[in-house]
């Protein structure tokens, strides 16, 4: 089966943005001049899909209005003839692509997000990314797991090697290596301590699992920090179906952090053709 759909959940508060997300969701703060979840959006179509389910809460709507027909802005632009930047506008949301906003009520967990997609998904594969997590990489991460998932037809989770002191961020994977890339995976654990951690492969913002996943979800009790927890629904479904671990080819920030944010922003600048040479000149130029 092919993966055709995939969820983004944004219903989080962005408290560590405070007072940048007091009026905006984190999803729209901009890296460069893209707010993250345009980059999610994107990398989710280059692997494929076409359905984009949002399961948004309050004060979400600039993510609807972002992916929208802005009408007085085109006309606006086809006017003045800026043909460059009315191309920019229009490539936001392709015409083949579909945005499906679904309300989570209560923020009860990653878990509990996925579930709110569960009626749209049906019974196909699909993916999950978080916005937080932007990557980077040709091919886009979520590609290199849509590969994976041709061959496998099994859900896949995107991982890295992560530091041990930073195991309590992450859901922590272990299992038996498949190849140099991929591990089929026989425990999970959400957030361990460093001394209980299975391993130090933390799972990444990107998943593509099997429609069980929702049944393994619904039977799972409330989890750490008395959320329902997506990796507790994979570890039920570990008892059902293979699911493998793939360490992805790419660059991860942590946007949900500061410091991972600014690190986004500086190495994208870095690269952006249109500012990246004198941003560099200017970097240079500091007294660092």
């Amino acid at each position: 089966m092919q993966v055709r759909k995939a969820i983004f959940p944004v219903a989080g508060l962005g408290t560590r943005f405070l007072p940048a997300t007091k009026a905006q969701p984190k999803e729209m703060l901009p890296v460069v001049d893209k707010p993250l979840i345009q980059y999610a959006v994107e990398e989710a179509y280059a692997a494929g899909m076409r359905e984009m389910i949002f399961v948004t809460g309050r004060h979400k709507r600039p993510i609807e209005d972002h992916f929208d027909m802005t009408f007085e802005l085109e006309v606006a632009l086809e006017q003045a003839g800026k043909n460059d930047l009315l191309e920019v506008v229009r490539s936001v949301k392709p015409s083949d692509m579909e945005c499906i906003y679904v309300r989570q009520a209560q923020a009860l967990g990653l878990g509990h997000a996925v579930l709110c997609g569960q009626r749209l998904v049906g019974a196909e594969p699909f993916a999950v990314l978080l916005a937080d997590d932007l990557m980077v990489a040709d091919p886009p991460v979520l590609k290199q797991m849509v590969d994976q998932f041709a061959h496998w037809q099994a859900s896949i989770l995107a991982v890295q090697e992560v530091p041990a002191e930073q195991t309590r961020r992450y859901g922590i994977v272990a299992g038996t290596p498949v190849d140099e890339r991929l591990v089929d995976v026989s425990r999970i654990v959400e957030k361990p301590a460093p001394e209980d951690a299975p391993s130090r492969l933390g799972v990444a913002g990107r998943y593509i699992l099997t429609p069980g996943v929702f049944r393994e979800i619904l039977a799972q009790p409330r989890g750490v920090g008395g959320e329902i927890q997506l990796t507790d629904g994979i570890s039920g479904l570990l008892r059902r179906e293979k699911v493998f671990a793939y360490r992805y080819e790419g660059r991860r920030y942590d946007c949900g952090s500061k410091e991972g944010f600014l690190e986004a922003n500086v190495e994208l600048a870095l690269a952006h053709p249109e500012v990246g040479t004198h941003f560099r000149n200017f970097l240079r130029s500091l007294e660092l």
